[in-house]
């Protein structure tokens, strides 16, 4: 316990009759209405952080709840444990950022409160708070915390409150931010105090109802690890199932099967920054890694956005980049495959079938026929399912898991730059062929019509829309790029367009794909692009089937991120 600890736990034990008084002068209602309705209506387990004087404890067992109530200033905790005599309430003598004694109990909370104790702690111990609160919620659980605005009074010690900065603490975490519209705002403090005021944040650990997360979950934060390979082949899942559904090759009650040659494409591309360009130590010791053999080390001169879906390489090339596929996939395989296990079994979660391939000589692509020839990754429904609804939130908690592991390995750089290391290259969002297209139309005199009004467009009048947004979906395919009035584009902005919009734009869009792309040279990359990425998506030189899988991924999006829609101009 540091100085500043000791001296507001011993202001809390040396004025506890008094603060007892004003404490339970407050009514539970009263102080907490900005985060009751997110109180589950089910009573479970809490565990109330800084409990004081016991009111909050007692409310929430009048409730029905089973309370843990933490509070280390003693003669408090002795009035709060006589006030909630005879209730389900359990007083313990602990505090953040460890809460050491709770976690010794190896028990899940359905909800943790923290009222008026986030304030009490330095920053530099905020992130290990978080973490230590995020491992004790059980799956589907919430966490209130209430944050302090203004002075101290100089006999305890105040630190400064944000709640950009405890969401920013919270997503590194994979929690969600529940906190109802109606409260997020700043209200006054209930005991008056004109220069005090507050602020709820209410934060849930996500859970599908089908035991995924807590899964994903253990294998991300609790397993051992002696090298970045397990969290390396789940973000490399995440990533697929997030941003390439349509590479799916069949599903059954049980698993998901994706072709192997895919897993170890985005394997390459997650560990050559890390490996060739930053000199980050991925493993315990100085041995070596078992994928990054000569292949792997003559990737250095391709880019991130060589390593993608669709990219078209020459014969000596592509030889190159098969065989550190190849390896990547025998390294995945023989690794985090079978060390990678449904917690408290030794049965691997994930499973593979390895082909033998052939290095050809000749040109390569890189779509779902080469990438399926290195054999079949077999995953879980429910972890697929898992990993494709909360990848806006797994994958940061992956990030931050593995920034800390290798920290473990002498990490020679800070933080700062593990993260940049660890930064997914997005494509640059980019319109550019798709307007020499349409001008290359306008000037031969056709007529093309903005896709969500029909009105004609003119060759200083008109932009290319992202139909699904790009800030919610960095997708720059040819599918996904259509023409639009410059007025309808800036309406539009980051808005999905509404199910019933989309639907009346079907010919517009269906004419334009087969006039631009279906028909003309860039046939090839259109088809490879859509049915990587749109899901149900078997033939895309059918044009309606490539709608199809555009309706399905506009409303997986609205699922999985909740985005506004846009119901077209007014």
């Amino acid at each position: 316990m540091t100085g500043d600890d000791r001296k507001s736990v011993d202001y809390y034990s040396d004025n506890a009759e008094a603060l007892f008084t004003a404490y339970t002068a407050l009514d539970f209602e009263t102080v907490h209405t900005d985060w009751l309705t997110c109180l589950p209506e089910k009573p479970g387990t809490a565990l109330d952080v800084g409990a004081g004087s016991g009111r909050d404890a007692l409310a929430l067992a009048k409730r029905g709840w089973e309370v843990v109530a933490v509070e280390p200033a003693q003669r408090l905790r002795q009035l709060g444990g006589t006030h909630t005599a005879g209730t389900a309430v359990q007083w313990m003598d602990d505090q953040l950022p460890e809460l050491a004694q709770v976690r010794a109990l190896s028990e899940r909370f359905d909800l943790i409160l923290l009222s008026a104790v986030w304030m009490h702690l330095p920053p530099s111990e905020r992130e290990r708070a978080m973490r230590v609160l995020s491992e004790l919620l059980a799956p589907g659980g919430r966490l209130c915390v209430t944050l302090r605005h203004g002075p101290g009074d100089g006999q305890r010690t105040f630190h400064p409150t944000s709640r950009e900065e405890l969401e920013h603490l919270a997503h590194q975490r994979a929690l969600v931010n529940i906190t109802p519209p109606a409260s997020r705002g700043i209200r006054q403090d209930c005991q008056g105090r004109g220069e005090v005021t507050w602020e709820t944040v209410c934060l849930q650990l996500p859970d599908d109802g089908t035991g995924a997360l807590p899964v994903l979950r253990h294998i991300i934060v609790n397993d051992q690890k002696s090298s970045t390979y397990k969290l390396g082949l789940l973000r490399v899942i995440t990533r697929i199932a997030d941003g390439l559904p349509g590479m799916v090759m069949r599903r059954t009650d049980h698993h998901v099967t994706v072709p192997f040659g895919l897993i170890g494409l985005y394997w390459l591309r997650l560990y050559k920054p890390l490996i060739l360009e930053h000199q980050l130590r991925q493993t315990q010791g100085h041995t070596g890694y078992g994928f990054a053999k000569e292949p792997f080390y003559a990737l250095g001169r391709l880019s991130a956005f060589d390593l993608a879906i669709g990219q078209a390489f020459d014969a000596n090339t592509g030889k190159m980049l098969l065989a550190a596929i190849r390896d990547a996939c025998q390294n995945i395989r023989a690794m985090p495959v079978r060390y990678t296990t449904w917690p408290g079994s030794k049965d691997p979660l994930f499973a593979t079938e390895q082909s033998t391939i052939r290095l050809r000589n000749g040109p390569v692509r890189l779509d779902r026929e080469t990438l399926s020839s290195f054999g079949e990754f077999h995953i879980p429904s429910h972890i697929w399912d898992c990993a494709s609804r909360y990848a806006c939130w797994l994958e940061p908690a992956i990030i931050n898991e593995w920034v800390e592991v290798m920290n473990r390995y002498e990490l020679r750089y800070n933080n700062n730059a593990a993260r940049d290391a660890l930064r997914w290259s997005e494509p640059v969002r980019r319109t550019q062929l798709v307007r020499e297209l349409i001008e290359s139309q306008l000037d031969t005199g056709n007529n093309l019509h903005c896709t969500w009004t029909a009105k004609r467009l003119r060759a200083s009048q008109y932009e290319v829309d992202h139909c699904l947004p790009w800030v919610h979906w960095n997708n720059n395919d040819l599918w996904n790029l259509l023409p639009a009035t410059r007025r309808a584009n800036r309406d539009k902005r980051d808005r999905l367009p509404a199910a019933e919009l989309l639907s009346h734009a079907h010919n517009r869009i269906v004419n334009w794909w087969e006039a631009t792309y279906l028909n003309g040279r860039y046939r090839e990359q259109f088809i490879v692009e859509a049915e990587a990425a749109l899901p149900m998506v078997n033939d895309a030189s059918q044009a309606q089937a490539v709608f199809d899988g555009l309706q399905h991924q506009r409303r997986r999006l609205k699922q999985n991120q909740q985005i506004a829609e846009w119901m077209g101009l007014g």
